[in-house]
């Protein structure tokens, strides 16, 4: 099989868009990435108008459990022979940004804003970091990304409040990403905070409990990334809260 050619970054919005795949009204569309790091299963199917992009070896995960991909990128240093597919884009090992992150910008330049990011935890600690810093890119340009994998659900938040129901248990985690994030409401659960600071260089977040009543996290200043055991399912709510609003 002829080898697909590497394509510059600078020239791979140019390309991704000459695809022709049809932009439509992403507010509730889901844009499924699946890598290459640990998968346990998607937590939904995709539905009608979602985008499905296997990155690099996460195709042999989709093709396990009878998906086929809408898109398949990366580098293709995972699997030991290079797949066939009408849309197959193969980025250069050398690159500065990582299959996950290529792929997710593929689909936001589809106008997906909603993003389920499978396979990108578990194996190298480096890409793991990576891709918490891709979580944290995402949120801050208006993006709505989970992290899920290893039993976990992990998502950053920008000025939002995120929601869950009273069936939540078990332990949740927040941690801020920038160097502070302030107006930080913790309510519903064991360790309340109140209109509180969280910086980077310390742990103040770690290991608060579901107590069996709604609960909520919102920050007003700064991005903070949580997880939470993928047993609880999604948020009930996400809503966006601006800089001065006074929490609820």
């Amino acid at each position: 099989m002829r080898q697909p050619p590497f394509v510059t970054e600078d020239r791979y919005l140019e390309i991704i868009l000459s695809w022709g795949v049809e932009r439509k009204d992403m507010e509730e569309k889901v844009c499924y990435i699946v890598g290459a790091g640990s998968f346990d299963g998607l937590l939904e199917h995709p539905g009608s108008g979602d985008l499905v992009i296997a990155a690099d070896g996460g195709y042999q995960y989709l093709k396990g459990i009878g998906i086929e991909p809408d898109v398949l990128m990366g580098d293709f240093d995972s699997l030991e022979q290079m797949p066939e597919h009408a849309h197959l884009f193969r980025h250069p090992r050398e690159k500065d940004d990582s299959d996950m992150a290529l792929a997710a910008f593929y689909g936001a330049e589809q106008g997906y804003r909603r993003f389920f990011l499978y396979g990108g935890l578990g194996g190298r600690l480096d890409h793991t970091m990576a891709n918490f810093q891709l979580l944290t890119g995402m949120s801050r340009q208006g993006q709505e990304a989970y992290l899920i994998g290893e039993h976990l659900i992990i998502t950053a938040i920008t000025s939002e409040r995120i929601t869950f129901s009273a069936a939540a248990s078990g332990v949740i985690s927040v941690f801020s990403m920038t160097e502070e994030a302030s107006g930080v409401w913790e309510r519903g659960l064991k360790y309340p905070l109140a209109d509180a600071k969280l910086v980077f260089d310390r742990v103040l977040g770690l290991s608060n409990e579901f107590t069996g009543v709604e609960s909520s996290i919102e920050v007003h200043g700064g991005t903070l990334l949580i997880l939470w055991d993928a047993a609880n399912g999604m948020p009930v709510r996400r809503e966006r809260i601006g800089g001065g609003e006074e929490p609820l």
